[in-house]
């Protein structure tokens, strides 16, 4: 019979990784990459800087898993308003209430969408960061065709909609909601865009309205 060895006892980690990660998410997304210093991600994470660089690299690599970070949660969104049995113009709204809802929330002021606010900024100087942004963009254009051509083939929308650009639409709409929330515009003003946005996106077959009353 061998022995075991005792286990050793190293020293506890004095940070959780997964929450500082989230704090330097919210970090870069009130202030972007440029103004967001060394010293507000110490202070936004509680870790000094040797910690964190072991933990994350330097800003660069950190800004890129903080973007990581907010893709999966997008996609987590859009699985959760997007992947149920509901009508698309039911499911547009879930993600439009959704996404108002966050982009008007902010210690400081409405922050907008975190990739359109900090990405777009960086990407014209970082190919790391363009390269993101293009595939977080590609993944919204096709969860909502995906979500779109579900909708087509269930009767929902005409056999001639074209999916792919719909949801181009629906993706713009997304954008220009984030853009009008920075400026200052209420939540009345946003739902007023997604409205128009879902009544273009959701028209119904021809033939498929409500006939009037005479």
């Amino acid at each position: 019979m061998v022995q075991k060895s005792p286990a050793r006892r190293g020293r506890p980690r004095a940070y959780d990784p997964d929450a500082a990660l989230a704090r330097a998410v919210d970090a870069f997304w009130d202030a972007g990459f440029a103004a967001t210093s060394l010293d507000d991600l110490t202070l936004a994470t509680g870790m000094n800087r040797p910690s964190l660089y072991g933990a994350f690299g330097d800003k660069q690599a950190l800004y890129g898993k903080a973007l990581d970070l907010y893709r999966v949660r997008t996609r987590e969104a859009f699985a959760n308003t997007l992947g149920g049995g509901q009508p698309l113009r039911i499911a547009l709204r879930n993600v439009y209430d959704t996404a108002i809802s966050i982009y008007l929330s902010g210690d400081g002021g409405p922050r907008g969408c975190f990739i359109i606010g900090t990405a777009v900024a960086q990407a014209v100087t970082d190919p790391d960061t363009r390269a993101a942004l293009a595939d977080a963009l590609h993944e919204i254009d096709d969860a909502f065709a995906a979500r779109i051509a579900r909708a087509q083939r269930s009767g929902e929308l005409s056999a001639d909609a074209d999916p792919a650009k719909l949801a181009k639409l629906a993706s713009a709409t997304l954008y220009s909601l984030t853009i009008h929330a920075r400026a200052g515009e209420g939540r009345s003003a946003l739902e007023a865009i997604a409205d128009a946005a879902v009544d273009v996106i959701c028209r119904p077959p021809k033939g498929g309205g409500r006939k009037k009353r005479s």
